[in-house]
């Protein structure tokens, strides 16, 4: 595989392992949620990204060129192939910090989605015009959901405000850039993640300040896969359930 193109299956890989695992998370509030239409909206939600992650994982094997397919990089990978952000493989914890990801995420993801429809890449491009259309919804009801939570009782805000605390830390990864990042950007294929924080800070302070909750003085500490760092305790229990059934019978097929 030529650098130019071991660039694009890991760009691939980011996107695709995002939307994974996040939808892997979301989808175990299914059956659980703390009411029957947010049961029925997580699902919904988590069913959007794995479609997401097939469209990406999809054209990632394509790339790679070895005969694998996107059952294939989701279920037959270890923890440390995966290229997610940290943020999305923490346990949901509660429905607070579960949101709190959400929206996090989605902030991010719309403007991302739509730099990406201007991609240099028409599969990307594709891509991400279909996904923006879902990002959009995600964005709009996370948003909402948390304004909720926060200026609700002193109960929903205090749990909002421990999500926040948590997370925050886990936020600068999204906005890292290592040598993928730029070829990406040379190649017209993707935007430096970091010319997108400025809109996403203004995009979460409006939200955080209309659901009076505040935002951490600690500044991000998590820089996860950028740096080659990968934390895997909590995927690692994650994909000995989400992989189960391949790691059990390889090649089974519904």
């Amino acid at each position: 595989m030529s650098e130019q193109t071991n660039h694009l299956f890991e760009f691939l890989l980011r996107q695709g392992d995002n939307a994974l695992v996040l939808g892997h998370r979301t989808s175990q509030w299914c059956g659980v949620g703390p009411a029957l239409e947010e049961d029925i909206a997580l699902a919904n939600t988590a069913l959007d990204l794995i479609g997401q992650t097939q469209l990406w994982l999809g054209y990632a094997a394509e790339v790679e060129g070895n005969n694998r397919s996107a059952n294939d990089l989701a279920f037959l990978r270890d923890a440390y192939d995966f290229r997610n952000i940290l943020m999305m493989e923490v346990p949901n914890e509660d429905f607070g910090r579960t949101l709190m990801r959400q929206f996090m995420f989605d902030t991010y993801q719309v403007p991302w989605l739509t730099e990406l429809q201007n991609s240099s890449n028409e599969r990307v491009a594709a891509i991400a015009a279909k996904s923006v259309k879902e990002a959009r919804y995600h964005l709009e009801r996370s948003r909402e959901t948390v304004i909720a939570l926060g200026d609700g009782t002193e109960e929903s805000n205090s749990r909002m405000q421990n999500a926040l605390d948590y997370l925050w830390p886990y936020c600068g990864e999204i906005f890292g850039a290592d040598e993928v990042d730029h070829a990406m950007s040379e190649q017209g294929v993707a935007p430096v993640p970091s010319t997108l924080k400025g809109t996403w800070r203004a995009c979460v302070e409006r939200a955080l300040s209309e659901a009076f909750l505040v935002i951490p003085n600690s500044e991000f500490a998590h820089s996860g896969g950028r740096t080659g760092f990968r934390h895997t305790e909590h995927l690692g229990h994650m994909l000995a359930t989400m992989q189960t059934l391949q790691r059990s019978y390889p090649g089974a097929e519904w």
